[in-house]
């Protein structure tokens, strides 16, 4: 009996089929997993019935069996993955991790370019790679624009030597002229004068005072100007001193008149007492407003360290002769005075109201002049006629020791010519209202 043998195909294992496409076998899921495995079954045949294709070029080949050998150990290890069920910390530390590098990376990146930068300059010391600040990169730029330029112009320059030559002297000469001053031309300080004037009014008041503001105008500054009007300060002195050019400050004594017998003696001490409140450093001088001054007697004040006097010479009118009034000098020492006054009297010092000056520190600097008392020096109304400048200088100096006199007491600089006019009517404001009488009318044929 003939024994038939059937030839069964081998059993095929639970995820695994043999595929001969080149001795490349494809593991592939047991069929009671779910669709994922067999998605991944028909994509594997997919691929190998694609890559059958590539057999009969060697390089392609290669790259079938790599990619076939990749595609099966993953769908071989499907199946451990979906099994484990681990905790998902470790990939998100993985991936925190990562990104944690990648800014680091990216981060370090500047300060790498610039170590490259410096090891490229080492090992080539040809190029540089300098870093430069802002400042000194427009500088370096201006000077390599600089350059340029100088190359540029190299061939115009050879034909304008001259031009270049006058060029530096004009330098030279703008160099000469930018140098400070030596120690010979610089300015000589000059001590300010403080001229008090008091005034009041009467006729000839605007024509002492414009006077006396044209000569002080001459006096090279520093100058302070201080006028002291009685009761209020008026329009028409405003006016004067605003058109004056000299440096002023405008005061008013409000004593009432009928309680003082000398107005001038009021008005000096509220000068003294600004003066005083104020702290003026400077040169005090009494210059009534109908004197005639010499110009030279400002410039000699500057001179002055403490008191300094000279003569006054005034004019008598009844007796129509001039009369001199002062101190008495060898060099600049006061030896003696002249007084046409008797001599037996109280008088200590025989100068005139216009013929002194002194530094203005006395009056509110003390300690620094060793006076004995602290009390202000001021004017005293209750004195007999003739003796208030010697009581004033008393409180201002001890002797004549501490005196200085002007120019050896040899030069008036001071002349009281007594001016005034006995009729003290004046149109007010200086302004005539009504139109004055014709006296001399026009003849007929002059007009004509």
């Amino acid at each position: 009996m003939a024994s038939i043998r059937r030839t069964l195909p081998p059993v095929a294992r639970d995820g695994a089929r043999s595929i001969q496409n080149g001795d490349t076998h494809l593991a592939l899921l047991p069929l009671s997993k779910t669709s994922h495995g067999q998605s991944q079954i028909k994509s594997g045949g997919l691929l190998t019935t694609l890559f059958g294709k590539m057999d009969s070029h060697p390089a392609l080949y290669r790259i079938q069996t790599v990619l076939l050998s990749v595609l099966s150990q993953r769908t071989s290890r499907l199946p451990e993955r979906s099994k484990y069920k681990g905790p998902h910390w470790r990939r998100a530390f993985f991936h925190f991790f990562l990104c944690f590098m990648v800014g680091i990376f990216f981060g370090l990146t500047p300060f790498i370019s610039t170590g490259f930068s410096l090891s490229l300059v080492s090992k080539h010391p040809s190029f540089s790679f300098e870093v430069i600040s802002p400042a000194r990169k427009s500088v370096q730029d201006d000077g390599v624009s600089s350059n340029v330029l100088h190359v540029m112009k190299t061939e115009s320059e050879k034909n304008t030597g001259a031009k270049k030559k006058e060029l530096i002297d004009d330098l030279s000469v703008e160099t000469q002229i930018a140098q400070p001053p030596s120690q010979d031309e610089l300015p000589i300080y000059q001590k300010p004068l403080i001229v008090v004037t008091p005034t009041y009014v009467r006729p000839f008041q605007a024509y002492y005072l414009n006077r006396l503001a044209q000569t002080l105008k001459l006096v090279p500054p520093p100058l302070l100007w201080i006028i002291v009007e009685m009761s209020s300060q008026s329009v028409e002195m405003a006016g004067i001193l605003r058109r004056s050019g000299v440096m002023y400050r405008h005061l008013v004594c409000d004593k009432n008149l009928t309680d003082i017998k000398d107005r001038g003696v009021h008005q000096i001490n509220v000068a003294l007492s600004h003066i005083e409140l104020h702290h003026l450093d400077g040169i005090v001088y009494f210059a009534d407003d109908d004197n005639v001054y010499s110009l030279d007697l400002f410039e000699q004040m500057r001179e002055i360290r403490r008191f300094g006097t000279w003569p006054v010479a005034t004019l008598i009118a009844s007796k129509n002769r001039a009369i001199l009034e002062g101190p008495v000098c060898s060099g600049n020492q006061v030896n003696g005075w002249h007084t046409v006054f008797n001599p037996r009297g109280v008088r200590r010092f025989y100068a005139a109201m216009t013929g002194f000056s002194f530094n203005s520190t006395i009056l509110w600097d003390p300690k620094r002049w060793h006076r004995p008392t602290l009390e202000p020096i001021r004017l005293f109304d209750i004195v007999k006629e003739g003796l208030k400048e010697t009581t004033f200088i008393e409180q201002v100096v001890e002797d004549e020791s501490q005196m200085e006199g002007l120019l050896n007491c040899s030069r008036v600089m001071v002349w009281n010519l007594n001016l005034e006019d006995s009729v003290r009517f004046y149109p007010p404001s200086w302004l005539i209202k009504k139109n004055l009488d014709v006296v001399v009318p026009l003849k007929e044929d002059s007009v004509t």
